[in-house]
């Protein structure tokens, strides 16, 4: 190795598998140091008693590294909350619970996945943008706390190319032409 090389971080295999009350601790750990707005322990609470809503965790050796928080419905999943342990970024922890959650699509013909990113998380942004997600609008004073814009991002299995026709921009001068 030359001295001005850089390594890439070593990839972790976690295993995914669904939140129990006693991951909170570990969970709220890593929202508080995720977010400058963190969910409380009741506003998860809140979230997962829903029947719709569920909760998964990344572990490795035994510590929880990741959880994400999603409903489901009829034809898609919608995330609510998604975040990995600052010291366990970029270690393709988070694009293996993107990937379980790309696998649970097909059940009951879901086609998508929906989330809001805030326009201020460029991380974010650029995580979901290399998986394949677009931002398909912008959601204006989206939240309440700051009243910060959004993104909302999709992930789509199948992409119609009569349903993107609509979501393309066609350059018109060229179109007919002109140049």
């Amino acid at each position: 190795m030359s001295a001005g090389s850089v390594t890439a971080p070593e990839l972790v295999r976690v295993h995914i598998r669904w939140m129990i009350r006693r991951d909170m601790a570990e969970v709220l750990g890593i929202e508080r140091c995720s977010f400058d707005h963190p969910w409380t322990e009741e506003e998860f609470l809140q979230c997962l008693r829903q029947r719709n809503c569920i909760g998964m965790v990344a572990e490795c050796d035994d510590r929880v590294v990741g959880f994400m928080i999603y409903e489901l419905h009829k034809t898609r999943l919608h995330v609510l909350n998604f975040a990995v342990a600052p010291r366990r970024r970029r270690m393709g922890i988070g694009a293996q619970m993107a990937a379980k959650l790309v696998g649970k699509m097909g059940t009951h013909r879901r086609d998508k996945i929906a989330l809001a990113v805030r326009e201020r998380n460029l991380d974010a942004q650029i995580f979901f943008r290399v998986l394949d997600f677009r931002a398909v609008r912008v959601m204006r004073g989206y939240y309440e706390d700051t009243g910060e814009d959004a993104f909302l991002m999709e992930y789509r299995a199948t992409e119609d190319c009569d349903e993107l026709a609509g979501c393309i921009p066609v350059n018109r001068i060229e179109q007919y032409g002109y140049r």
